[in-house]
Order: C-alpha cells, then sequence, then structure tokens
C-alpha cells in the first residue's frame, strides 16, 4: 500500500514533467473542481492515445466540507495509488494537505464488466479559502437581500444607489445568478438554436430534440420513444440507466446512434457520435443532454453526408473541424516534404554512387593525383622522372589469331588475359599506362618515385607469365604464349589530350623498352642491361642471354628473367596470407610483393 501511495505521488510528479503541468494546473480552481474536471482530461487525452484505459472519478461535496471521491476501475488494487496522486495535487496546486480514508469499497457490474468501485472520504486542510468577502452562508439571491447594506456604517454611497455597482472584486464562490420570471424563449427557436440537444426523463423518454438531430435520426420526431433504443453510451462505459448517468454527471458523455434504427441509407455510413454534457434538471425531473456531433475533419462530416451548416453557428465544433482540416492539410503537406526530402535523399545517393564510378573510371585512366588536379580545373605540368622500369609485352602470333578467329573470341581471350594483368598491377603497385591491341604497357617509380621500381616490375612481369598460362589460345586452345620486355631509365611524364586525356610516358626509355620486348622470345622476360644491374643483387636468377642487334640501338647485351627465389609464386600472384609490413613502402624500405598502396598484403 505504501508502495502504490508513493508510485501515486510520482506518477504525478512525472506527468508535470512530461508536459502537462500547465494543463493540469488550469483544470480546476480547488481540489474539488479539479479531482470533477479529471475525466474531461481523460476524454481529451484518449482522443490522442487510442489504447488509454483510465479510471473514472465523481465527486460529492458534504455539508461539513469533506468530499466524497467516487474512484472507479477495471483493474483491481490500484485503488491506493489515487491518495498518492490526490494529496501531490493538494500540496503543490493548493498548498494544502488531505487525508483520504476509504469508506467503501465494492464490485459493480457495468456495460463492460465488473469494475471496482471504491469511495473515499477526503478531508483538506486548510479548507479552500473563498475568493469573494461575501460567504456562501450569507447569499443575495435577489436585488432587495442587499439592501440592509445601505445603512451599516463604512458602506460606500454606490451601494445605496444600486446594490451591487460597488461589488468589482471577483464574485465567484458567492456570486448568485439573477434568473428570469419566465423562459424568454420560444420552443422552436431553443430546437433550432441547439440542434443536436436531447431532453429526457428517469425512464429514458425522450421529450424534446434538435431539429437537425431530428432529421438524422427521425425516430427522434416520435416524441416518448426511449433514448436507449436508439443510441448507446460510448463514454464513460456506464450502463445506459438515469442512476448511472448521474454518477457520472460532471464527464462528457459520448453517445453513438445504432445502425439498426438508422435510415437505410445510412447502411454505409459510419455512425454519428454525439458528445456533450448531462445536466439534470429537478423541477421537471428530467436530463437535458446539450451536445454537438463528434466531428474532427472535413472527411469525417463528409462520410455521414454532413455540412458545416448543419452545425450551430455558436458551436465550437466548427472551428475544430476547420481547424483540424488546416491541421491535416500542414501534415500532408509534411509528410509531402518528407517524402520529397527521401526522393533527394535517394537521388543524392544516386549521384554520389554515380560519381564514384566516374571516378573509378577516371583514375583508372590517369594517377589519381593528377585526375584530382584535373577536377579543380589546374594544370598538370609534365615532369621529369630519373629512375623508372618500363615494361611492354604483347601476345606471340597475335595477328594470325586474329585472321583466324572471330572478333568476338578476340575480345574476350584479350579482356580475360587483361582482367589478371590488372589485378597484378594492384598487387605489385605497378602503374598502367596503357594498352593497345594485345601489347600492355606498365611503369614502376611513375608516377610516384620509389627506389624499388624495377624489383616490382620485375615480380610484376613473373605473374604476367604466370597468368597468361590461364588464359586460352582460341586457335590452339592451349595457354598463349606473351614476350616482356624491361628497360630502365629517365623519361618524360604528362598528361596528353582533353577530351580522352591520357597519362603518357616520353623518352629513349620507352623505345628502348619497346625494343626488348620486340626482340624477345615467347614466354620469356627480356632485361635490358640497365634493369640487371638493378636486380642482379636481389634474389632473382637471371640467365645471360649474350650480345644482340637491337633495331636503332645497335649491339646490345641482354638478359633473361628466369625466377625470383625470394618468394613463391602464390605471394606473386597476390594469393598468400601474408601479414601486415609495419612501416612504409618508400625508397628506403626494399620491395615486398603483395604490398598495396595502403600498406595492406592481398589475402
Amino acid at each position: 500500500m505504501i508502495l502504490l501511495l508513493q508510485f501515486g505521488e510520482y506518477f504525478f510528479e512525472f506527468c508535470k514533467r512530461s508536459g502537462y503541468d500547465h494543463m493540469l494546473r488550469t483544470l480546476g480552481g480547488n481540489l474539488f473542481e479539479f479531482t470533477e474536471n479529471l475525466d474531461a482530461l481523460h476524454s481529451y487525452l484518449a482522443l490522442s492515445y487510442k489504447e488509454m484505459n483510465a479510471p473514472s472519478f465523481r465527486v460529492e461535496r458534504n455539508p461539513d466540507g469533506t468530499m466524497l471521491l467516487h474512484y472507479y476501475s477495471d483493474r483491481r488494487g490500484l485503488c491506493h495509488i489515487v491518495p498518492g496522486i490526490i494529496g501531490a495535487v493538494a500540496k503543490d496546486f493548493f498548498n494544502s494537505e488531505i487525508t483520504m480514508e476509504i469508506v467503501n469499497q465494492l464490485e459493480e457490474l457495468e456495460r463492460t464488466g465488473k469494475k471496482e468501485h471504491v469511495v473515499f472520504l477526503v478531508t483538506q486542510w486548510p479548507a479552500a479559502q473563498s475568493s469573494v468577502v461575501i460567504s456562501e452562508t450569507e447569499p443575495f439571491p435577489r436585488t432587495q437581500s442587499l439592501q440592509p447594506l445601505a445603512n451599516r456604517r463604512n458602506v460606500p454611497l454606490c451601494a445605496k444607489l444600486h446594490p451591487l455597482s460597488c461589488f468589482t472584486g471577483k464574485l465567484l464562490r458567492g456570486f448568485q445568478p439573477v434568473y428570469p420570471t419566465a423562459l424568454n424563449i420560444d420552443l422552436k427557436t431553443f430546437c433550432h438554436a441547439f440542434p443536436f440537444h436531447i431532453v429526457f426523463d428517469e425512464q429514458l423518454v425522450v421529450h424534446q430534440a434538435g431539429v437537425n438531430l431530428q432529421r438524422i435520426v427521425p425516430g427522434l420526431q416520435t416524441m416518448s420513444i426511449h433514448l436507449d433504443l436508439y443510441f448507446s453510451i460510448v463514454h464513460p462505459e456506464v450502463t445506459f440507466t438515469i442512476s448511472s448517468i448521474r454518477k457520472f454527471i460532471n464527464s462528457h458523455f459520448v453517445l453513438q446512434t445504432r445502425r439498426d434504427m438508422m435510415p437505410e441509407v445510412w447502411k454505409d455510413r459510419p455512425m454519428l457520435q454525439l458528445r456533450g454534457q448531462m445536466i439534470w434538471m429537478p423541477s421537471l425531473d428530467c436530463m437535458l443532454y446539450q451536445a454537438s456531433p463528434l466531428l474532427r475533419s472535413l472527411q469525417e462530416l463528409e462520410e455521414r453526408d454532413m455540412h458545416i451548416s448543419d452545425i450551430a453557428p455558436h458551436d465550437v465544433t466548427r472551428d475544430l473541424i476547420l481547424l483540424n482540416q488546416q491541421r491535416l492539410a500542414e501534415i500532408e503537406l509534411s509528410n509531402q516534404l518528407e517524402r520529397k526530402k527521401e526522393e533527394l535523399r535517394l537521388l543524392s545517393q544516386h549521384l554520389e554512387e554515380e560519381r564514384r564510378k566516374t571516378e573509378n573510371l577516371l583514375y583508372a585512366m590517369l594517377p589519381k593525383h593528377v585526375a584530382n588536379r584535373l577536377k579543380e580545373g589546374k594544370t598538370v605540368e609534365a615532369g621529369e622522372f630519373k629512375e623508372c622500369t618500363i615494361l611492354f609485352s604483347d601476345v606471340v602470333t597475335f595477328t594470325n589469331i586474329c585472321s583466324t578467329c572471330e572478333p568476338i573470341q578476340i575480345v574476350l581471350m584479350l579482356n580475360s588475359m587483361y582482367l589478371r594483368f590488372d589485378r597484378l598491377t594492384t598487387v605489385h603497385n605497378v602503374y598502367k599506362v596503357e594498352t593497345i591491341g594485345d601489347a600492355y604497357m606498365v611503369v614502376g617509380g611513375v608516377p610516384i618515385p620509389v627506389s624499388s621500381h624495377a624489383e616490382r616490375v620485375a615480380n610484376f612481369a613473373l605473374g604476367m607469365i604466370l597468368a597468361a598460362r590461364e588464359v586460352i589460345n582460341p586457335v590452339t586452345g592451349g595457354p598463349i604464349q606473351i614476350r616482356v620486355g624491361l628497360h630502365s631509365g629517365p623519361v618524360l611524364a604528362g598528361v596528353v589530350g582533353e577530351k580522352m586525356p591520357r597519362y603518357c610516358l616520353f623518352g629513349d626509355t620507352v623505345n628502348t623498352a619497346s625494343r626488348m620486348e620486340s626482340h624477345g622470345l615467347p614466354d620469356k622476360i627480356h632485361l635490358s642491361p640497365t634493369v640487371y644491374k638493378a636486380l642482379k643483387n636481389k634474389s632473382f636468377v637471371i640467365q645471360k642471354r649474350g650480345e644482340i642487334e637491337v633495331k636503332g640501338k645497335g649491339r646490345m647485351t641482354t638478359y633473361f628473367l628466369e625466377t625470383n627465389i625470394g618468394i613463391s609464386e602464390q605471394q606473386i600472384m597476390g594469393l598468400s596470407d601474408l601479414e601486415t609490413v609495419d612501416g612504409q613502402q618508400d625508397s628506403q624500405m626494399s620491395y615486398q610483393p603483395g604490398l598495396h598502396r595502403s600498406g595492406l598484403f592481398v589475402v
């Protein structure tokens, strides 16, 4: 019990922190009014929280200043939360203390099942103070009751002239209205001014109904019919009896038409719901239900074949429908903006993917730093590289293959070969310059100078020989044969062209490397003296070819590269599980095949 009491106090603080503080503070001017309007607050919140299952409250004021709080809930055992909530409200909002004791606890059978009904006796101190000078024990229901005040000492002259003119302060608690001797409104005007009202007696017999309600529910034109035949109570969840209604007289009542009693044209329409106040008229022993259609949007209005003109001009339901329609339009606009935002995001994502594809294609044609300078609109000046190693390769008997095979066979063969060679350029970190027909050209040490350029290109050449064995000659059905030539020396490099710019190499080193390839032998890697000089003290196995006549160069001593005993064929092909190398691959670090530009080995 103590735990539930503390939970009630915490729940009140939680509601305040959750943004309901202002709403709760304005719910009533004292604890009685606050509790009396709790059901109205729950009804409002139920519009937003469809699954909300709130309890119901009913309050009775006792002559001695105490009050009886009736608590109804279909969840048993939670009644001890109520003193915690109400006590926190009294202390925080009304600066008073209360005691609450259970005077009755029972189960009642309502329309939706059994409900726990707990009655609390609430004692408050200090008692709620009236905000007027005149107390409720000394009312002045008529003007003449104030006349003796004019004879009292210190009474202003205005009271003698007009009894009410001097009371300019707040007249809230002690205020007594003046009623006319007769109701100055005829029946037709009343039924038109309040088009959705109903007057019924203790037996639920209808005595009076608004004109628009009669039009929608024609059965109400027959007087002395029973209200529960045409309507059911949606909220609060009570049985349709006058005693149940009077128990929850301070709640908002929602009534819904019964489909079987509606005209045939309503068979496909949603049922009409009314939301309003029950007012007991003791002089007539009748209940007045002053209501409005429970409508939230123009769509709901159209679904019931109703119009704005059906609602009385003074009824705020008109404003509610129009404001809510504006809110729905703003929500729809917001949703459209969200959809457009999502479309833009997808387009931006697609554009980013296309940009990456374009960049990858550009980086395949040009070195990355060169391509980035061109994208920025900057010029790329030609640069001189004092040391680099150039490789040329071609396919043996390529002319005969082209004359014998279909073009598609040539394309498939070259594509199979170049895919393997392109992968090896990444494995050994060499730059692919271009391909022309069956000729394949790469360079080491350009565009990024490295001291291990000869080793990189030599290992790449060994990988080319191994990769070529996997490519089928469409004429013979066996592996193709390639010739490979290498030469080291200085070159001049720069970008040539605008429509299809290429990063080209110029100089005698290029010509000599091409001569090494054209004077080579099938499945052999032909080395110039400069390459031999760069590799001779490494782990490469090199065979001397001897002195040969090289076109345009005269006689030259050349060599054949056989293998690299320092690494395996799997490493040359980039297929080994090598570990990451500490440090960077630079001029002071010996070249290790399989090392990417990122510093990681291929796995």
